[in-house]
């Protein structure tokens, strides 16, 4: 039976400020290989998106977070 494609929705894990405060340094490593391999596999294959803000982030050694979720109408309440 086919399955759907697979977007970078499906691959993405997004905590929060607060969340990813709880991550000690090997999570917080792991995580931004995590995330940007698997950017990278569907860019290989041919999936064709915008860069998203995290993936450039994370390619800085930044915070993956912003006041704005990676998906459209999920945003954070800045406090």
């Amino acid at each position: 039976m086919p399955q759907g494609s697979v977007s970078f929705k499906d691959v993405t894990v997004d905590f929060t400020p607060e969340e990813w405060e709880h991550l000690d340094l090997a999570q917080k490593s792991l995580y931004r290989d995590v995330m940007l391999e698997n950017y990278c596999h569907l860019v290989s294959v041919g999936f064709h998106m915008a860069k998203p803000d995290m993936i450039r982030k994370l390619e800085q050694g930044e915070e993956p977070w912003t006041t704005e979720r990676i998906f459209p109408g999920q945003l954070y309440l800045a406090g």
